[in-house]
């Protein structure tokens, strides 16, 4: 961003000067629309499939894409199906990030099912899956009505959850306490540990910075993210998934040629290197982290680390602690290769596969991203 030119605009009344016109403005850019599913959660629909689905679609996804198509046309079955044209080829070449996706996206949906008193049997992968996903079922849920199915505590949390993507408090440290239950989720699945420990934060700190910048600086697959960007409201309310990047100063930005995706490819450009140095200060405010390591990479043992990533967010979110993923250096591409090695021999030395990394600490609060309807991702009823 040239900071003369936009101060230019705001003292020569552009922006500033509108008085009430500003007010507006601001008061208009929520895109209300778009978060409409958040509020509708459980609301909108009587049949206990859709009323579960209705939570479902509000779980945590890389890089927001939604990627879960559903089949209703079997009584009292969901056919679960991932979107191809929603995956992210450069980023997450073997859909291994998009799998655990849909973990999370199952996991709460069984959980919302729960409260309602309905058991959800899974069957994943009924006709097996391959180095791609595709259009082969990814589970095939049913749903029976059980007395007995017990009610999840941390269902509780569902429309509070956030990955919150902001600057941590670095005054704050993490209790052991709060780690001590993070990990306590642990299953026979998946493995999760954690850390507030300064050395080893700090370690994780660089790697992830390191990793970062790797990604920003290989351009495409900078360039998938920022062609996913939804800058401002009618962006995000077009498209409501991706990364949204709302608020009326952002969108003053854009509107006045501030803020372009051009110049958020162009590592020479002012809005490339103040990009980069957000992402790079929000990664280095971590006061502790968290991971999630199974012994195999099989698509099963991704639905699974899904299915406990969101159980930690949710878990984080009753503790009044900010959760941000940290993807970047478990991508399988080659220029990120020495990242990925570095990042499995420090989090899991004795071999497994790390599926999820994230920072931990003390954040203001953030909304809740956009999402698509229910009805626009059912594909057959």
């Amino acid at each position: 961003m040239n900071r003369r030119k936009f101060l230019a605009l705001t003292g020569g009344g552009v922006i500033v000067a509108a008085g009430a016109g500003v007010a507006g403005f601001i008061l208009t850019r929520t895109p209300h629309k778009a978060l409409i599913p958040w509020s509708q959660a459980g609301s909108l629909y009587s049949e206990p499939r859709k009323r579960a689905l209705s939570y479902a679609i509000l779980a945590p996804n890389p890089h927001n894409r939604q990627p879960w198509q559903i089949d209703l046309s079997t009584e009292n079955k969901i056919i679960l199906h991932v979107d191809t044209d929603r995956l992210l080829p450069h980023t997450d070449p073997f859909n291994r990030q998009i799998t655990i996706g849909l973990g999370c996206f199952l996991e709460i949906l069984r959980m919302a099912a729960a409260e309602d008193g309905y058991r959800v049997t899974m069957e994943t992968f009924p006709e097996g899956s391959g180095e791609h996903l595709d259009k082969r079922p990814v589970a095939i849920l049913s749903f029976d009505a059980d007395e007995t199915v017990k009610k999840d505590p941390l269902f509780a949390n569902v429309l509070e959850r956030r990955s919150l993507k902001v600057p941590y408090d670095m005054k704050r440290e993490i209790p052991n306490t709060d780690l001590t239950k993070l990990i306590a989720l642990t299953n026979d699945n998946v493995q999760i540990m954690g850390t507030n420990d300064t050395s080893k934060v700090a370690d994780l700190r660089h790697l992830t910075n390191e990793a970062s910048t790797t990604e920003l600086h290989t351009h495409r697959m900078n360039k998938e993210s920022i062609d996913l960007m939804r800058v401002g409201k009618s962006e995000i309310e077009a498209n409501p998934d991706g990364i949204d990047l709302g608020g009326p100063f952002l969108e003053a930005l854009s509107i006045f040629g501030l803020f372009t995706r051009e110049g958020a490819l162009d590592p020479a450009s002012s809005v490339f290197k103040q990009g980069q140095e957000i992402l790079l200060s929000e990664s280095g405010s971590a006061m502790g982290h968290v991971w999630l390591v199974t012994k195999g990479n099989s698509r099963l043992d991704q639905l699974n680390a899904g299915r406990d990533w969101v159980r930690v967010n949710l878990t984080t979110t009753s503790l009044g602690l900010g959760l941000h993923p940290h993807s970047q250096a478990l991508q399988e591409w080659p220029e990120m290769k020495e990242h990925y090695d570095k990042c499995h021999a420090l989090l899991a030395p004795n071999g497994g596969t790390v599926q999820m990394l994230g920072r931990l600490g003390y954040g203001e609060k953030i909304g809740p991203s956009p999402r698509w309807p229910l009805d626009t991702r059912i594909i057959d009823a």
